[in-house]
């Protein structure tokens, strides 16, 4: 392997080695990027816990960011409804529903994610503990650009309840424009390798 290609090498592996530092928090601290009030309230729920404390988090096995809910004791959630059905709309309509839910246990409920199974379903979620019997909203917008027919979208929401996932669901009928087809997009080839 010649000398071009190692240095290539040893530069995506600097770069990735960066890109999990940071997708790990690594540079929170150095760069000021800290929310001292969601700081404070996780503390205060997890020094409940008795689970992870800051002492004992470095034996504690962690699970994958992106579907691991908040540390500490577990609440329950009660959503009014947990599907809304927008009926028929013309293409391109954008649909937003607001999702109320009330936390019907005894401690504080904290929304770690929201996430919508497609780029054209937007949730807006709480990011501030919602305090025992206290009412919050999930805002969820769809846009029906480039949609036809039977629509129906789902928005993962992951907190500290047990189980740790509930899902709510917008859907309803789209339709569009006579000989408006979507068409399929041609796949590219890969470019030829350079040696």
């Amino acid at each position: 392997m010649d000398n071009s290609r190692k240095i290539q090498f040893g530069v995506l592996g600097v770069v990735a080695l960066l890109f999990v530092a940071n997708l790990m928090g690594a540079f929170d601290g150095i760069l000021g990027k800290k929310d001292a009030a969601a700081d404070e309230a996780r503390a205060a729920v997890t020094a409940n816990a008795g689970e992870v404390s800051p002492t004992n988090a470095a034996t504690t096995k962690a699970a994958p960011a992106a579907a691991e809910a908040p540390v500490g004791p577990l609440t329950t959630v009660k959503f009014d409804s947990n599907e809304f059905d927008y009926g028929v709309i013309d293409q391109g309509e954008k649909v937003t529903h607001v999702y109320k839910f009330t936390n019907t246990g005894s401690e504080p409920l904290i929304i770690s994610n929201a996430k919508g199974s497609c780029g054209c379903t937007v949730p807006q979620w709480p990011k501030d503990p919602i305090m025992p019997g206290t009412d919050g909203e999930i805002k969820v917008q769809f846009d029906s650009k480039g949609k036809r027919g039977k629509q129906s979208k789902r928005v993962t929401i992951t907190a500290n309840t047990d189980p740790s996932q509930t899902f709510l669901t917008i859907k309803g009928e789209i339709n569009a424009p006579e000989g408006d087809a979507i068409k399929a997009q041609p796949i590219k080839p890969a470019a030829p390798a350079q040696k």
